[in-house]
C-alpha cells in the first residue's frame, strides 16, 4: 500500500495497492496532463533511492525535499547501533553500561538538562542528563563523535540552517563507525536534505495516516479482500 497526499493541504490524495514503481507512475502518467504534472513545485519523500529515479520524469519541474523525520530516524538508528557495539564490550555492572543501556532515550535529546540533578532510574543515582551522557560517551570516542554528530545535525535540520547542515555533512570524516553509511547516504541526498532544512514541508500528515493504518489493522484482525480494506482506509483518513 503506498499514500499520495497534497503537501498543501495535507489531505490523501490516493491510496495505492502497492509500493512498485510501475503502479506510481501509472497513476500520474493516467490521471495528470503533461502541464499539470509540470505545475507541481515539490515532493516530499523518503530516502527511496528507486522513487528518486522516476520522480523528475513525471514532475520535471520539481524540488525534491527529503522528509525530515527520515533523516532524523537514520542518524538515531546509527546511533541505537552503535550503542549496542559499545554495551557488548562493557561490565553488566559498569556504571557506563547502566547508562547506555537504560537510559538510552536520553541519547536521542534534543535538550539534555544540564542543570538540575533528579534520580536516574537504571544508573541508580541522582545525576544531571548532560553527566550521565558524559558517562556514556567518554568511554568510547567513536560513540561520542556519533552523539554529537547527531545533536549538530538535529539542531541544523531543526533549526533551518541549511548552510551548517551542508557544512556538517560534507566535513564529516569517517571514523570505521555505522555512521559513517549514515553520512555517505546523506551525502548522496545532499540536494534534498539541504531543502529539508530550508522548507516548512514534511510528510508528517502521512506518517500519522501510516500509523492509523496500522492500529487499524491490528484491531481488525485483517481483512478478508484488499477493496474492503480500502473502503475502511478511506472511512478512516477522509
Amino acid at each position: 500500500m503506498e499514500i499520495l497526499s497534497n503537501t498543501k493541504n495535507s489531505r490523501p490524495v490516493k491510496v495505492l495497492s502497492d509500493r512498485l514503481n510501475r503502479t506510481i507512475k501509472q497513476f500520474f502518467l493516467s490521471q495528470y496532463s503533461t502541464a499539470e504534472r509540470a505545475a507541481v513545485q515539490r515532493v516530499i519523500m523518503d530516502m527511496n533511492a528507486s522513487y528518486q529515479a522516476f520522480v523528475h520524469e513525471l514532475f520535471p519541474n520539481a524540488e525534491l525535499i527529503i522528509d525530515r523525520f527520515h533523516i532524523i530516524q537514520l542518524m538515531g538508528r546509527t546511533m541505537g547501533t552503535i550503542r549496542t557495539q559499545c554495551l557488548k564490550q562493557l561490565d553488566k555492572h559498569s556504571r557506563e553500561y547502566k547508562v547506555l543501556k537504560s537510559l538510552w532515550r536520553l541519547f536521542h535529546k534534543a535538550t539534555p538538562d544540564a542543570q538540575k540533578s533528579r534520580y536516574l532510574f537504571g544508573l541508580n543515582e541522582y545525576s544531571t542528563e548532560q553527566n550521565a551522557i558524559d558517562i556514556g560517551t567518554d568511554t568510547f570516542p567513536a560513540f561520542k563523535t556519533a552523539y554529537e554528530t547527531y545533536i549538530d545535525l538535529h539542531d541544523a535540520l531543526m533549526g533551518r540552517h541549511a548552510d551548517e547542515l551542508k557544512n556538517i555533512i560534507t566535513n564529516y570524516q569517517p571514523n570505521g563507525t555505522p555512521l559513517d553509511t549514515a553520512m555517505h547516504t546523506l551525502r548522496k541526498n545532499l540536494n534534498g536534505v539541504i531543502n529539508a532544512a530550508k522548507s516548512s514541508y514534511s510528510n508528517g500528515p502521512i506518517e500519522g495516516i501510516n500509523r492509523k493504518i496500522k492500529e487499524l489493522k491490528r484491531a481488525c484482525y485483517g481483512f478478508s479482500n484488499q477493496a474492503n480494506m480500502f473502503t475502511r482506509v478511506y472511512q478512516l483518513i477522509a
